[in-house]
């Protein structure tokens, strides 16, 4: 793991933990968890799926395109490291991709594909109660994680967890299962949004969500509400340039 300050640490896990407040929005939440965790620990990229109402995996956010393709891929091929973690409620660590075909035979051939050569997950969960799982994928395998580097993130995942159900059971008074739901929903709409926004200003994906997400900051919409706006009128686009324009 990179070596990061208590200063550091701390401000993470309160930033996380941070979800009581009146313009809460889940899906920048989420996305947020995936990229102080890839900092954190120095990895390639972050995934998340979360539980529907039903109580099965769907795709909520990722640190990059390949995490998103990947975690999209484990939902469809029901198989990988995060349904691991999540049926049993514990970590999967270590993971040498190289030695992981019977394991996870769809996943692991795409995640070798795409230039990953280690996986862990953790499990987002609070007591018995597991609503997730997070993917921290590593392009060599020398970035083992240690006793200390699994207490710190398996930590991390715990607070989120806790924070995403306490704001639903304390601020809203929702089911959980619920507003994943809706928040599925409005995922939808952000890829779309994405889409036309890399297509119209010639750049990534990755790109066009950073642009999407420093507008809706800028400006302090909620991402849906921007990708709404995007959708139901393209000329809205030419007003979300990149950064560098």
């Amino acid at each position: 793991m990179t070596t990061v300050s208590a200063e550091r640490l701390s401000k993470i896990f309160v930033e996380v933990a941070d979800t009581l407040v009146d313009d809460f929005d889940l899906l920048d939440f989420l996305h947020m968890l995936t990229v102080r965790t890839a900092d954190l620990v120095g990895a390639s990229a972050v995934g998340l799926l979360l539980a529907d109402q039903r109580g099965h995996l769907r795709f909520m956010a990722a640190s990059d395109e390949r995490a998103k393709l990947l975690e999209l891929l484990q939902v469809q091929a029901s198989e990988g490291p995060c349904f691991d973690a999540f049926r049993t409620a514990a970590p999967v660590l270590n993971a040498d991709l190289r030695e992981s075909v019977t394991r996870w035979p769809q996943f692991t051939e795409q995640a070798l594909a795409v230039g990953f050569r280690s996986v862990h997950a953790f499990p987002l969960r609070v007591r018995k109660e597991v609503i997730g799982a997070l993917n921290v994928f590593g392009s060599t395998l020398g970035g083992n994680f240690d006793a200390a580097d699994v207490q710190i993130v398996q930590a991390l995942t715990d607070v989120a967890a806790i924070a995403l159900l306490q704001e639903r059971a304390v601020r809203r008074g929702e089911l959980l299962t619920e507003q994943l739901q809706g928040a599925l929903n409005s995922r939808i709409v952000i890829e779309q949004a994405k889409g036309a926004i890399a297509q119209a200003h010639g750049i990534s994906v990755d790109a066009a969500f950073a642009v999407l997400r420093g507008y809706a900051r800028r400006t302090n919409h909620k991402l849906t509400d921007v990708a709404h706006t995007v959708l139901a009128d393209p000329a809205q686009i030419s007003a979300l340039k990149p950064v560098d324009s």
